[in-house]
């Protein structure tokens, strides 16, 4: 186990890996106190060797490394890819190249959803990992020989679960599954955030055209605040706090004492005399100029009997094809197609359709309905 501290032998290393069909790739970072994650440490392993990258040597060029990410000959292999990936995106503006990640293929193979490294190891390996170093700050120097081994096991072990998997999915003919999970993490959409969307992430049921209008500014005002001075939102400015602004819209530092989620005298800061001019230019906005509101849907509720039907038979085809039920639909999913027919959501299209939605509507317009056996649910035609 190397732990390199110098551009040439990253770029040594780096050349030598990418005579592999495949590398493992895992980081370490800290972002609690940050917007965007500060990476401490980069491993990877070939199918011979394995190595520590500290970029936070001076003078450290992590280039060889980035050009490896875009070799498009080399998989990549992670476990839980997002976070890892997010980082990389921040640091190149680009995606990874020709991504696996063993957290997607295990749920298509049965061993649950969100499925953890070390139970996957567990199961796989039959492994048990040391995780007592997962909470330590990987940006003290130097490392100990405990945090070396924890910080390893994180792609060596990863190397047998890429095999068992791509075995198990070649045997089930599941890559069309894995595929369509996969493009989730390769568009370079998933790890930037505009701030005129960072509305949409926070699902407040607001009722009132302005009120959605005020959430869509003052959620755009924090998100690039928090881009910015590269602070967590929340030390921005707190879900509820942002949500209450949006309805209640307070135009004074008096008014501001009144809400209940913002701390008392904020209404003095500079950061309040920002979302007061926010507020003032919504409330001057045309009802032309607000957002439209989707109209009320008045048939069965997606809470009610259909939908729970509908939730059975998630719960019965997961359990026939082995397969994690989060990964087929979820409870979006369901009550977004009790309300319509045809809603764009991935319940509704290519295998998850034929798999499950198709089902789904069938049992919406009565054309199906649902029996329980002895061997479990099973379905049933109605006829007219």
């Amino acid at each position: 186990m190397e732990l390199i501290t110098s551009t040439d032998l990253l770029a040594d290393f780096c050349q030598r890996a990418a005579g592999f069909d495949y590398v493992t790739v895992d980081t370490e970072f800290l972002r609690e106190t940050t917007y965007w994650p500060k990476l401490c440490l980069l491993q990877v392993a070939t199918e011979d060797e394995a190595v520590l990258i500290d970029p936070l040597t001076d003078g450290l060029s992590l280039v060889p490394f980035f050009t490896l990410l875009t070799n498009p000959k080399v998989v990549k292999v992670f476990h839980a890819a997002r976070q890892d990936i997010e980082i990389f995106v921040k640091l190149t503006g680009k995606v990874p190249e020709n991504i696996f990640d063993t957290q997607v293929a295990a749920s298509v193979c049965g061993y649950g959803d969100s499925v953890s490294y070390d139970n996957l190891v567990r199961s796989v390996t039959g492994v048990e990992l040391d995780k007592s170093s997962r909470f330590t700050d990987w940006s003290a120097r130097p490392l100990s020989e405990k945090q070396r081994l924890y910080a390893v096991a994180d792609v060596t072990h990863l190397r047998d679960i890429y095999k068992s998997l791509v075995e198990q999915v070649d045997k089930t003919g599941r890559w069309d599954w894995v595929e369509d999970e996969l493009s989730v993490l390769r568009s370079i959409d998933t790890y930037v955030v505009q701030p005129e969307n960072a509305w949409e992430r926070l699902r407040a049921k607001l009722n009132r055209p302005r009120d959605v209008a005020a959430l869509q500014q003052l959620a755009a005002w924090r998100e690039k605040r928090a881009q910015d001075s590269d602070q967590p939102r929340s030390r921005v400015l707190k879900d509820d706090a942002l949500i209450e602004l949006a309805m209640q819209r307070p135009t004074t530092a008096e008014a501001f004492d009144k809400l209940r989620a913002v701390q008392r005298g904020y209404g003095r800061s500079s950061a309040a005399g920002e979302i007061m001019s926010i507020i003032k230019r919504v409330e001057a906005l045309t009802k032309g100029e607000l957002p439209d509101m989707p109209e009320r849907y008045r048939g069965p509720s997606p809470k009610g009997a259909v939908g729970d039907l509908v939730r059975v038979l998630l719960k019965s085809v997961s359990e026939e094809h082995g397969v994690a039920a989060r990964i087929i639909a979820t409870s979006d999913d369901i009550d977004a197609l009790v309300l319509d027919d045809d809603a764009d959501v991935p319940a509704l299209k290519g295998w998850r359709r034929k798999l499950f939605g198709e089902k789904a509507l069938a049992i919406k317009h009565g054309k199906i309905g649902l029996a329980a056996t002895r061997k479990g649910v099973i379905e049933i035609e109605i006829k007219d």
